[in-house]
């Protein structure tokens, strides 16, 4: 069996291109030499997201997601029409990175309004993914609860998607996986200090679990402390093997055809 991975998630526009003779084709070769197929350029502002949208249509084996980041552009509203309107492109297969973060702004809301704002645009993103048809990419940090909460309250289970670099608890994960929700894998499973989350993905189903990088950033061991690229997708594929006790020909298998399921109903 070969080897054919997929990065599910990483923000190919904030690549340092220096370190690729500032061309994006040396990050695409790269990741196809290391068996890498296909990669999701995840958005996370308007003001990026041309870039993103860019660079997936100079790419065949890269598609794009459109959507605003609760740690990014906290004064950017909009509405679901003007979200579903940029999803309409056939290079844009996800609606996020989305979410909830409490963390990152712990004490100093910028809006002044406890998250009020990241909580409605949460529901924004949701109701959009429901109405194109195009699967939510969910951010959570310090806030489960209220994300579980909203996620049931807006009926995501109608569409899905991904809880992207899944860093919560097996009973987080559970409820996701009841919601017909995926569980992503970056490279913080394979630090020696990540047992909790190494716990769930011992036990993610084979047909629910897939593997990203977030690049730049997490780079997994042993590159940890280097900037991130869907290269290192690799990396992660074969710690989760171990960690599963499998070959990692079967965690490749499984993470791409758990993406194309999800992305493209294949």
């Amino acid at each position: 069996m070969s080897l054919n991975y997929v990065d599910s998630h990483c923000h190919l526009d904030m690549l340092d291109l220096a370190e690729f003779d500032n061309d994006m084709d040396n990050v695409i070769e790269l990741a196809r030499q290391n068996q890498v197929s296909d990669i999701l350029s995840i958005a996370v502002d308007l003001e990026s997201f041309p870039r993103v949208l860019e660079t997936a249509k100079s790419y065949p084996n890269v598609h794009a997601s459109v959507g605003l980041h609760p740690c990014h552009s906290p004064h950017d509203n909009i509405s679901v029409a003007q979200l579903s309107a940029l999803a309409d492109d056939s290079d844009v297969i996800a609606i996020g990175e989305t979410g909830l973060d409490y963390y990152m702004n712990e004490g100093s809301d910028p809006c002044g309004e406890n998250f009020d704002w990241q909580r409605e645009r949460f529901r924004v993103h949701i109701k959009s993914a429901i109405q194109t048809g195009k699967p939510l990419i969910i951010h959570t940090r310090d806030a489960r609860e209220d994300t579980l909460k909203i996620l049931q309250e807006e009926n995501a289970h109608e569409i899905g998607g991904i809880m992207h670099c899944f860093v919560e608890d097996l009973a987080t994960a559970e409820k996701a996986l009841e919601m017909g929700f995926y569980i992503s894998f970056s490279g913080i499973v394979t630090f020696k200090n990540a047992r909790s989350i190494q716990d769930v993905a011992r036990v993610v189903p084979d047909n629910r679990i897939l593997i990203e990088t977030d690049a730049p950033y997490l780079a997994p061991v042993p590159m940890r402390g280097k900037n991130n690229q869907p290269a290192y997708v690799a990396y992660i594929a074969e710690f989760l093997a171990q960690l599963r006790n499998t070959s990692v020909e079967h965690i490749a298998a499984v993470t791409r055809e758990n993406y194309f399921r999800l992305f493209f109903n294949k």
